[in-house]
């Protein structure tokens, strides 16, 4: 999944505290007490669901264009940046075991200069994938 662009309608709440809806994804809402605060909360809330969202195997929804998007009095868009791979790369650590074959030859040689296979394995994947 390439890096997703999801518009962001920030209500000013009469506190100095923003709410932050989606409207391609009416089920994602938060807020915070500051600008910074309200942006980071949205980016937040944004991983949570369309991680729930990829692991439920449901439909990722298209953003809309900013330009399509109705405001009403006082409310203001920010377009919220997100990078699925990064954000599962940082919130996530569940190791996953994985058994595999490889030549008795190879392990032996790997095993005389003290590779370590997992870290080999990451290594390779994030490359065959190009997310390193």
């Amino acid at each position: 999944m390439k890096k997703l662009f999801y518009p962001a309608v920030f209500v000013p709440e009469d506190n100095g505290a923003f709410t932050v809806t989606f409207p391609d994804i009416p089920s994602c809402i938060t807020c915070g007490d500051s600008m910074e605060q309200s942006y980071e909360m949205a980016f937040e809330a944004l991983g949570l669901v369309l991680s729930y969202m990829e692991d439920k195997k449901d439909p990722i929804p298209s953003a809309s264009k900013p330009q399509d998007i109705k405001l009403e009095d006082e409310q203001f868009l920010v377009v919220i940046e997100f990078d699925m791979i990064a954000y599962k790369r940082r919130t996530e650590s569940r190791a996953v075991k994985k058994t595999l074959t490889i030549p008795s030859w190879l392990n032996d040689a790997a095993l005389e200069k003290n590779v370590n296979f997992s870290q080999v394995l990451q290594d390779a994947l994030m490359t065959k994938l190009h997310t390193a």
